[in-house]
């Protein structure tokens, strides 16, 4: 079996309101690129990437002449031809490379007549559990609802969420306002759910003294952990000496080498294993094996997907046995979906893990164009700026925190 077309097409897809983070927003909508690969035995494949609010269309296609003629089954031998690391310090790849995993593993998964999880080892579970994923966000432009701004705001979307999802875990995406108010915020919480866990997750726009306070703070809540709470791994070791709360990091320890560092010298006890920041599947299923020798914890993080990445996800989770706290998804902001039948759904909190050959997801052409267009309409966006702070951007650690009292909403087009 050979390649003989990578086909990218860049989608935008509206989300119930803008999602407010340390670094900036996203501003109303999902900006993600669709990978087709195709192969001269009429087998398609899919992957899926984001790009901070970008078009990774022109990367995807800069690949071709790399892959064309390659085998799909021979993923080591593609892994050094588009992302050598000694190349890779001038053309890093990984998140490209990511994709073209996922829809290398959907072609050999439909060729063989199997979900990716049979190649992965197997499930050892039907469903995948989630935490709610709150952000701060702006109202929607066009309806002025689903503003979260406020602590009655936030408690109220939660609980909305929970209502809907059966969600018993909750993630706050915080770094946004200053830590006392989101302190403020999060006691909130914690108080309207006492029987359910949280999270915290800044993105390391806290000083280490700050992270300190808040850790110290919430030590007696029903925490998870504490996520990325200040940059570095040297930051995140002198928190971890201090707290009792366990930390976790998507951003410091995202590949081996950082993996094999934190073993030697621990800075932190959970590893969010993301399946575009680790460069595939495989690679995740690699680290939450280490993770396991070594005692680590883990967990499946979201970068921001559509049904495709999500389906990455699902076989991710359905194959560690390691895996004992929910998984994040930014999937219930969304409002639509590009695969066939629209968005997967929750019950009671979980996902179910699809069974059909390869990803178990095919795409909706319709619903594709549809996006496509859209994208080709708005373009793209700069998701390390925040639309309402329009000459703001972040220091590390930030001192330059939004006003929650500020009510103001950013115009933004998203339809």
């Amino acid at each position: 079996m050979k390649i003989i077309d990578i086909r990218p097409t860049t989608v935008t897809v509206p989300l119930e309101a803008p999602l407010r983070h340390s670094n900036g927003a996203h501003w109303g909508r999902f900006v993600r690129t669709v990978v087709e690969v195709e192969t001269d035995e009429g087998i398609t494949g899919l992957g899926e990437m984001g790009g901070g609010g970008e078009s990774a269309a022109l990367a995807f296609a800069g690949l071709k002449s790399y892959l064309i003629g390659h085998d799909p089954f021979d993923l080591n031998r593609m892994r050094y031809a588009i992302c050598n690391p000694t190349a890779s310090l001038y053309n890093n790849r990984t998140q490209l490379h990511a994709a073209l995993e996922f829809a290398c593993l959907d072609i050999i998964g439909k060729k063989l007549g199997v979900p990716v999880y049979q190649l992965l080892g197997g499930r050892v579970r039907d469903e995948v559990g989630f935490a709610s994923y709150l952000f701060y966000r702006y109202p929607d432009n066009e309806s002025g609802d689903g503003e979260v701004r406020t602590v009655d705001q936030l408690v109220g979307h939660a609980q909305a969420l929970k209502a809907k999802y059966g969600f018993t875990a909750h993630k706050l995406k915080a770094g946004v306002f200053n830590p006392e108010y989101e302190l403020e915020c999060y006691r909130a919480l914690a108080a309207a759910f006492p029987n359910d866990t949280l999270r915290y997750d800044p993105n390391a726009a806290l000083s280490v003294e700050q992270a300190l306070r808040f850790g110290q703070a919430i030590s007696g809540l029903r925490n998870d952990y504490l996520e990325d709470p200040t940059w570095g791994l040297a930051g995140m070791r002198r928190v971890r000496e201090k707290l009792s709360i366990p930390l976790a990091t998507n951003t410091v320890v995202i590949d081996f080498e950082q993996l094999a560092t934190n073993v030697r010298d621990p800075a932190v006890d959970v590893i969010l294993l993301d399946t575009t920041f680790w460069g595939g599947i495989r690679a995740c299923v690699r680290a939450a094996q280490i993770c396991d020798v070594f005692g680590l914890g883990i967990a499946v993080h979201s970068s921001g997907e559509l049904g495709i990445q999500l389906a990455t996800m699902l076989h991710l989770g359905t194959v560690l046995p390691n895996l004992v706290f929910t998984a994040d998804a930014h999937y219930h902001h969304l409002l639509d979906d590009v695969i066939a039948g629209g968005k997967m759904g929750y019950r009671n909190g979980r996902i179910a893990v699809p069974h059909g050959s390869g990803l178990g997801v095919t795409l909706d052409r319709e619903k594709l164009e549809t996006y496509a267009d859209l994208y080709r309409s708005l373009g793209g966006y700069p998701y390390d700026r925040d639309p309402g702070r329009p000459q703001w951007y972040p220091l590390l650690p930030n001192t330059n925190f939004a006003d929650p009292n500020n009510d103001a909403t950013p115009d933004l087009r998203t339809r």
